[in-house]
């Protein structure tokens, strides 16, 4: 199994986290035909792409669970969609935040897996840090050394 990428939405639709375990070759692939020094090559940064990324998963995630909720009513959730490329898993809290992982279209369903995280990493890292603010206004991301490496810890344990 395969895991891409990793993000947390707060409740204001910020991406909060993310963390990608693709290999650098792939991930730093230039979506641009154009060689770097042609006039109209991409030069964005990398974080620049990244939020990009962030704002198209998680405006993805937030139509399909309307559909969802629409079609099936109040009781039906979403859970994951597979694509062609990949399989995308949700997990939404009581407090609203939203976890959302990227995995091969092989994967079994990650529900249980992103329901951990939340629990014993978020929670016992973040929500119990005292230094750890409430409300990450402006995109302001988590940056909490533990939480990081016990999530690429269990991560690379999964994989």
């Amino acid at each position: 199994m395969v895991i891409y990428s990793f993000y947390i939405f707060d409740r204001h639709t910020e991406c909060i986290y993310s963390k990608s375990w693709l290999p650098p070759s792939v991930s730093e692939a230039p979506s641009n035909p154009n060689p770097p020094d042609h006039p109209r090559a991409d030069r964005r940064s990398k974080a620049a792409r990244a939020g990009d990324d962030a704002k198209l998963i998680f405006g993805t995630v937030f139509s399909l669970r309307n559909m969802v909720r629409k079609l099936g009513g109040d009781d039906d959730a979403f859970i994951s969609y597979r694509t062609g490329q990949y399989k995308l898993h949700y997990y939404e809290t009581v407090s609203n935040l939203r976890f959302v992982m990227l995995t091969d279209t092989a994967a079994p369903s990650m529900r249980n897996v992103l329901h951990q995280i939340y629990i014993n990493l978020w929670v016992e890292y973040v929500v119990k840090n005292p230094l750890s603010p409430v409300e990450h206004k402006g995109g302001e991301g988590v940056k909490n050394e533990l939480f990081e490496l016990g999530l690429d810890q269990f991560i690379r344990g999964l994989m």
